[in-house]
């Protein structure tokens, strides 16, 4: 069930955005007078198709993994000599330009939209309160005051622990001074406000293993949450050996827990050794075995896990902020985030051909399709936010300029407006056969880590 619930949310999922990509191909092809043959949503055999009043057909194919808007071209074929002003190779290159670009701004201009609907009706975040810091990281060493709300970074306002993150993903693998802004904490009035700066020094993050909030050594404040269980995974160790979402571990082989902290160090220190669980069930204790397996993290170290999560704790109202904006602050809003994520995903691009970001971060179809359904599980706004950042990506992606994608043909584009003619078809063939490896490349790379992390 939970395969399938994950391949539903995938084909949904990108069936979205490959949609909303390949309309903005279509309807400015439209506006710029070419003659559209076909919009497909899907590779391969056609599951169903219709055509409208003006020839195009629209189709539903096989494989969902993209989509393509095919247009009359007398480069793929005759052309009837009454329909050759309808081809796209006779518009002039600044129509052609428009054809091109216009897939992903509308992505760009969806997650806008998304962020904007979002922000009006109201998000609902958690409060960006230092619960602790780890020992001799760099969040201890500037000495943050515990119980402090963060209130800005690097001079961008925070409402959030995604905030949070997103204000240091910004500065991964950097050097130099970062402010925080804190109001309240251990010693302080509460709407005292301070700033410390923290020393950054080739920032290094595992992104694989930790978050960039993690990697400072902040530790976010949580309310107590009691050892019961939830989510338990249908191919775990939790679940063979008989433990059931709801279950509340009193001990784990004689050690009392209280605490689902307590749960996971213990689990955690046991990789490939027998644990014996005391479970309260049904207002009974049972004894249950179970054997941890075993994971290795990007550090080195070995763990172990079970395959179970917990139960979501209460949080006190007053830790809870419902961040609601009028129409057109949630329109500014919504450009900002999305701005905000365009330059961390350029970033972070860059840095990766740096050295500075691994390229085990890179994520394929597998780990889109997890993501996505454990979005949709958590909820409509949460899956709204994930397909907002997506939209992004994909648009991002089609605007590199390697030959294949869009801004491959973008680049070749740019050319021909300075140099004032085409550049030669076979300079062009020999730029699809490196953007085909490169592609390919990349893709490999993301399977590769996707069936890594399986």
């Amino acid at each position: 069930m939970d395969f399938i619930q994950t391949v539903i949310a995938f084909v949904v999922t990108l069936g979205v955005l490959v949609t909303i990509h390949e309309w903005g191909h279509f309807i400015v092809a439209r506006l710029c007078g070419v003659k559209v043959l076909r919009f497909s949503v899907g590779f391969g055999k056609v599951l169903f198709s219709r055509e409208d009043k003006k020839g195009t057909e629209f189709a539903l194919a096989a494989i969902p993994l993209g989509g393509y808007v095919k247009m009359l071209d007398e480069r793929e074929g005759d052309v009837d000599p009454a329909q050759k002003h309808m081809a796209f190779n006779n518009k002039n290159v600044w129509q052609r330009i428009a054809i091109v670009a216009a897939g992903p701004a509308v992505n760009l201009i969806f997650a806008v939209l998304v962020y904007w609907m979002l922000f009006v009706s109201g998000v609902s975040v958690v409060a960006p309160i230092i619960g602790g810091l780890e020992e001799n990281s760099v969040a201890e060493h500037a000495q943050l005051p515990i119980g402090a709300e963060i209130v800005g970074l690097d001079g961008q306002s925070i409402h959030s622990w995604q905030d949070v993150n997103l204000a240091l993903a910004s500065r991964i693998g950097e050097s130099g001074g970062l402010t925080v802004k804190v109001k309240g904490g251990e010693g302080n009035e509460s709407f005292h406000v301070s700033q410390y700066t923290l020393q950054l020094e080739r920032w290094n993050v595992d992104l694989e293993n930790q978050s960039p909030i993690n990697a400072l050594g902040l530790i976010p404040f949580r309310p107590n949450m009691p050892a019961v269980l939830a989510n338990i995974a249908a191919d775990g160790q939790a679940r063979s050996a008989g433990l059931l979402e709801g279950d509340k571990v009193v001990s784990i082989s004689g050690r009392s827990i209280s605490t689902w902290r307590e749960l996971v160090e213990e689990v955690q220190a046991s990789p490939q050794l027998p644990l014996i669980f005391e479970v309260e069930r049904d207002n009974s204790i049972l004894k249950i075995s179970i054997t941890p397996a075993q994971k290795k993290l990007e550090s080195g170290r070995i763990v172990g896990y079970i395959g179970t999560g917990v139960v979501a704790p209460q949080w006190p109202p007053e830790m809870l902020r419902l961040r609601q904006l009028s129409v057109g602050e949630g329109l500014v809003a919504g450009a900002q985030r999305t701005w905000k994520m365009m330059t961390l995903t350029l970033d972070s691009i860059k840095k990766m051909f740096e050295g500075i970001i691994s390229v085990k971060n890179l994520s394929g179809p597998i780990t889109i399709a997890k993501v996505a359904s454990a979005s949709a599980e958590s909820g409509f706004e949460a899956y709204l936010g994930f397909l907002a950042y997506l939209s992004i990506s994909l648009g991002i992606l089609n605007l590199l300029p390697i030959p294949m994608l869009d801004g491959g043909h973008l680049f070749y584009y740019a050319i021909e407006v300075i140099r004032r003619k085409p550049v030669s078809e076979r300079i062009q063939g020999i730029g699809l056969r490196i953007g085909m490896a490169l592609l390919f490349g990349m893709m490999s790379i993301a399977m590769f880590n996707d069936l890594m992390r399986l």
